[in-house]
C-alpha cells in the first residue's frame, strides 16, 4: 500500500534507486537510525543503499531483501522500487516467463530448478550400518536368524 506522497516520488524517470529511498525517507521525517531499528540493516549499509554505492552491499538475493524492506519501512511499492534496482547495477530487469507457449526467450544464462544433490556425509551411512549390526546380532541372540543360516562358527556363540 503506496501512500500518494511516496508514489510521487517513485515517478521521476531520471531517479537512481538511493535517490528515490533518499527522497521517500525525508518526506516521512524518518532518521537512519530509526529506519534502521525497524529493518535491521545496519546505518552503513543504509547509507551505501541511499548514494548507490553498489561495491559496499551485498549482490543478488541479499540486496533485494535489503530494498523490499527499506520499502516496507516508508510504506512504499517494493516491486517499483527493485525495478530501479537492476538498471542501477548494471543489469536489465528480469522478466519471469511462466507459459513456455508464449514464445519466451529461454536464453544460455537459464539454470535448471533442481541442481544435482550436493555430496552426502559418510557419517549417515556409518550410522545406518552400526543399527544393521546391532539389529542383526540382536536377532541372533534372541534366537530369530535359523543355525543353518549361520556359516561361520563363532556367529553361533552369540546365541542364546
Amino acid at each position: 500500500m503506496s501512500s500518494p506522497t511516496s508514489s510521487a516520488a517513485l515517478e521521476t524517470p531520471s531517479q537512481t534507486l538511493g535517490q528515490a529511498l533518499f527522497e521517500l525517507r525525508q518526506l516521512q521525517q524518518l532518521s537512519l537510525a530509526e529506519v534502521s531499528t525497524q529493518t535491521k540493516y545496519s546505518i552503513p549499509q543504509l547509507e551505501a543503499l541511499e548514494q548507490d554505492d553498489w561495491e559496499a552491499l551485498p549482490s543478488g538475493v541479499p540486496l533485494r531483501w535489503m530494498v523490499k524492506s527499506y520499502a516496507r519501512v516508508l510504506n512504499t511499492d517494493a516491486d517499483a522500487l527493485l525495478a530501479l534496482l537492476g538498471p542501477q547495477q548494471g543489469q536489465a530487469p528480469k522478466v519471469l516467463h511462466t507459459d513456455r507457449r508464449q514464445g519466451a526467450d529461454w536464453g544460455s544464462n537459464d539454470r535448471p530448478l533442481y541442481s544435482d544433490a550436493a555430496p552426502r556425509s559418510w557419517g549417515w551411512w556409518l550410522v545406518i550400518l552400526i543399527l544393521i549390526v546391532v539389529a542383526a546380532f540382536y536377532a541372533l541372540n534372541q534366537g530369530w536368524i535359523p543355525e543353518d543360516w549361520l556359516i561361520f562358527d563363532w556367529l553361533k556363540e552369540f546365541r542364546s
